[in-house]
Parts: structure tokens; sequence; C-alpha cells
């Protein structure tokens, strides 16, 4: 891997996070919040309706080094129905790195829907470890797992304003959103995000799969680049607020 912007010279993924303290700069208000995707040369967010097949084993070492850099994760529902997660940091060693970061061994995860409707035999409901939030408009109840859950509701939609007021109330300094498309348009309206870690895999798909961004934003809303890497003709950028 090869640094290109700024400083050119080569790194590697753990070089590059291990300067990257996003908990060290919450908002007053709100965590500091990060979105992750991988994206094809022509956009696309999924192939076969999930993110897997698009990256590299690099884009992967990129995603479980961001999953250690932060106090909680955020998924929609419909990312949570395609993807199955699991518990989010699964290595041992993974979760130890964190507490030597001063976090917990487990990031919460936050889970956003409308409905419920989820597939609660995932890995993450069964493993009993970490934290599970949920905010939903659905006034039903979920039914009993191994994991903590805590569902907080909102009508007649979730205020993802609020929620990250709630969440930085409760002690959240930095979250990362690993989407889907849609949950991350709501987050770039409401100006809810700070960066945005973009893996663009050398890949042409085609087709009507979704882009990173699926909804409508109020403007064009222009990006800083962090840093930007390459390795094996895959790009891997950093976004930030300007």
């Amino acid at each position: 891997m090869r640094r290109l912007t700024p400083d050119p010279a080569p790194t590697s993924v753990d070089e590059q996070l291990d300067a990257y303290r996003p908990w060290e700069e919450p908002h007053e208000d709100r965590p500091f919040v990060a979105v992750n995707f991988a994206a094809t040369v022509d956009g696309r967010a999924t192939i076969g309706g999930v993110s897997g097949p698009i990256g590299s084993a690099t884009d992967t070492a990129m995603l479980v080094g961001l999953r250690t850099r932060f106090d909680a994760m955020m998924i929609g529902a419909g990312t949570m129905r395609a993807e199955h997660y699991g518990r989010p940091v699964s290595d041992p060693a993974k979760r130890e790195a964190r507490e030597e970061l001063g976090l917990a061994g487990d990031p919460a995860m936050v889970i956003v829907t409308g409905t419920l409707d989820l597939p609660w035999d995932a890995g993450l409901f069964a493993a009993g470890a970490g934290r599970v939030v949920i905010f939903t408009t659905a006034e039903t109840e979920p039914p009993e797992t191994e994991s903590e859950v805590t569902v907080v509701r909102h009508q007649p939609v979730v205020d993802l304003g609020a929620a990250m007021g709630q969440l930085r109330e409760e002690g959240v300094r930095a979250l990362l959103c690993e989407g889907g498309p849609r949950l991350h348009a709501q987050l770039e309206a409401a100006d809810l995000v700070d960066d945005l870690f973009l893996t663009i895999a050398p890949k042409l798909v085609g087709g009507d799969a979704p882009r990173i961004v699926e909804g409508e934003l109020p403007g064009i809303d222009p990006l800083g680049l962090s840093w930007l890497l390459e390795e094996d003709g895959e790009l891997f950028a950093r976004y930030s607020r300007t």
C-alpha cells in the first residue's frame, strides 16, 4: 500500500489508522460521526444486494481497523437484513486493542428501523456481548435475545438528530455508520457526518444497484480530501467536512 496524499510514502492500514482518534473529537451535542462505504468505479455500493464482493482483503482490513476506533457503530435495517451482522469485533486481539485505547471491548451497535423487521437469529443478537440500541417507530416488542437490546421509540419518524443527542448523553463520543445508502443520505441531509471513508474498487458492475447515497440532499456538499491510499488499483479515501 502507498499513500498518494498527503506526504506520498509507503504505508499500511494499521499505520494509517494509528493516529486516527475520533473519540477525542466529539461534538458537545452529538458524537463525532464517520461513514464507511465501498463502491465500484461506476459508483455501485452493492453487488448482488450485498457489499462484500466489492472490496478486497485490504478493504476488509480497513473496515475492521475502523471498528477498533469508535465507541459505537450504526446501520440501517436494510443493511442488517442483507448482511446479518454478527459480533462487530469478533477477534479477541482486536477487542483488546480497543481496550488499550480506552474504548469498550465491544462497540455498541445502533440500528435504525421503522418496523423492527430484523433477522433476530443473527449473531449480533445471539452473541450476548455488547449493547444493541434500536431507534424505531414501531410499537411492537422485540423478542428476547442473548445480547442486551434497548428500544427507543420516535414518532412519526426516527429523529436522527435527537438519536445522536441521546447517544452523546450516554457517553458515545464517536460513531461509525456502515450504511446503508438511505441512512447515509438522512445523516448527510441532517448535517451529522464529519468523515467519509470510501473504498473505490477497480470493478465495473452496471445495473441498478444503489450508490452510497440514496435520497435527496439539500444542496451540493463540498468535502476535503484528508488522505488517499492505493493498493493494486484499489483506492482508499478519507474525506472530511470542509
